[in-house]
Parts: structure tokens; sequence; C-alpha cells
């Protein structure tokens, strides 16, 4: 079976309540219709009923209308302005429906840019337990289509010179969400442009500073730094460069060493070797509140969508008022 197939599967069994406020942009709008077609998991828009076009309520697709008699009032601890009668900000109402347990997950920006939604998750969720930097992953995800392949590239979205420690954090983060995601053990690699000390400067004390700090944080993971990333993911090279390494080339976690490398190198993944690169995943945060890629198809809103169910598990009974 494909990653692909697999994700939706999998996600299928958390019967996750997927939030999404910005069901008025036409990409959004498709993916839900798709998602309450195939009926993996239960999305939900968030926003008035005034603004829609009634085709997807005919379809079944559950409203949360934040207008709604008695809505406002769930969220006013959280969100204050609420009761003042304006208009709503859809994101962030979302956000802290998740953060009461009226939805088990959130997918937002078609629309909205990477910072807004990253304002509202830090605001509303705040930061996991034992994380204190938010940061980003891409799943790219091979031709062949088989989990085994899939790489997780980190961060490629949010923090752009990480020091030793936010990349520590960040190699963390990505390793609790890849064993959500793809279902596998994580296996690090904090990348350079040096292999196990064969060039010197400020940025490699970085990565390798960062290493050890990882080990601390998780000694039970697989890693190795500094590499150059093709002995990260080339076993033959990695035999000639780096002999013993515990990773021997098999890398499934690439950890950029600031956001310029994370971003070009997915980009370049993505358009020269035809990889899907879904994300950005938001890692760190209190919550499974994920962005989009503004050039987001509606088949990648789809895939995020069970990525996002994924990162929720499989939520506890309760009386929202949803069906």
């Amino acid at each position: 079976m494909s990653f692909l197939a697999d994700l939706r599967d999998r996600a299928a069994r958390t019967n996750a309540r997927i939030g999404f406020p910005e069901a008025t942009e036409a990409r959004t709008a498709d993916a839900i219709g798709r998602l309450a077609a195939e009926g993996a998991i239960r999305p939900v828009i968030v926003e008035s009923v005034a603004e829609l076009d009634g085709s997807l309520q005919a379809a079944g697709v559950t409203v949360l209308d934040p207008y709604a008699p008695g809505r406002r009032g769930e969220v006013a601890d959280l969100l204050p302005e609420v009761s003042s009668g304006g208009p709503v900000d859809t994101l962030r109402f979302a956000v802290a429906q998740l953060h009461r347990g009226g939805l088990d997950g959130v997918l937002a920006g078609a629309r909205s840019a990477t910072a807004d939604v990253l304002r509202a998750g830090l605001r509303i969720l705040g930061t996991a337990p034992g994380i204190q930097t938010v940061s980003s992953s891409f799943y790219m995800v091979p031709a062949s289509g088989s989990a085994d392949d899939v790489l997780t590239f980190t961060d490629a979205a949010v923090v752009p010179e990480p020091t030793a420690e936010q990349l520590a954090g960040i190699a963390q983060a990505a390793c609790r969400a890849r064993r959500l995601i793809v279902g596998d053990e994580p296996r690090v690699a904090f990348l350079s442009y040096s292999t196990a000390g064969s060039a010197d400067g400020d940025s490699v004390r970085r990565v390798q500073q960062a290493l050890r700090e990882f080990r601390e944080k998780e000694p039970g993971v697989i890693c190795d730094g500094e590499l150059q990333v093709d002995a990260a993911l080339v076993p033959a090279v990695a035999k000639r460069k780096v002999p013993g390494s515990p990773l021997a080339g098999c890398a499934n976690v690439l950890v950029f060493p600031n956001l310029d490398a994370g971003n070009i190198g997915y980009k370049l993944v993505q358009r020269l070797a035809g990889a899907q690169a879904l994300g950005p995943v938001l890692q760190g945060l209190a919550g499974p509140l994920n962005d989009l890629s503004r050039g987001a198809s509606a088949e990648d809103i789809v895939h995020m969508a069970y990525i996002t169910a994924l990162m929720a598990g499989a939520p506890p009974s309760r009386d929202d008022g949803l069906p």
C-alpha cells in the first residue's frame, strides 16, 4: 500500500473532527467536499452560515457558526473580543474551539499567512510540554509512494537562524510528529557542509552542539551529525565518509542548519525529483494546528487534513454539540 493510501486509512481510525476556518476559499471548499464524500474523517466548516453557498451543507458537512446563539460565549475566556459583537476572526475562533475540545484539529493557510496561523496557535494553544520552539516539517513523498522512502525535512518554514538548542528542539518535535504521521521510528541526521569534522566554522560547531543536546533529550533515537546530505542518505557514501555511523546512510529525518537550507532543499526535491511535498506541518504546539502553502491544491489540503487527524490521534468522546 502506498504512503498516501495508508495515510487515509490510518486517519479514518481517528474519527477526528478537523476544523476549516477558510471554507469559502475555492480549493478548501473542494477539499472539504472530497473529505465529506470519502468519509474518513469529519470535516467541520468554521464560518458564518450566511457566508456559505449551501452546497457543502447539502452534502451533510457540519458547520460551526461563530454567530450562532451561544457560540461566542464558549470561547469568550480565550477570545474576549468576541463578546463585543463585531466580526469574528474564524481562524482564531477555530483554534479556540480546538483548545476547548470542540474540535480535534484545525487546518488553515490557503488564504491566511503562516505568521497569522502561528500567532493564533501560540496565543491560544501555547507550546507542547518539553518544547520551547515551534517549527515545521515537510514530508517528502517520492514517486515510488512508499512510506519507507518518505523523508522529513525540518525546519523549512518557521525558524530563520536556529540556535543549537533550537535545532535540538526542532529535531525532537520532528521525531514526535513523524511517529504519528508516518508510523515508523525516526533516524535523525543533522546536516551541514561538513561531515564528521571535515570542515570547521561557526555553523558546523552549532550543528555539532545541537547533536549533543539532542542526544541528551532523546537518548533512544538513532542520530548522527554533522553530516553532508549524501553521507546521511547514501549507504555507500556513508561507509566511505563516516564508517561506523549509527545511521549508515539511512536517515529519514533531515535537520537543516537554517531556514534558507531547509526551504531551498525541499523545493529542489519537489521540483527536480518530482517528490510530493506535504506541509508545512507545524510542530511543537499544544494541539494539532497545521498550516498550508498558499499554493496548495485541493488534493494537498485533503492529505494535510489526514495528517492533522493523525496528529490528533483517537480523541475521547465529548459532548460538544457536534455530530
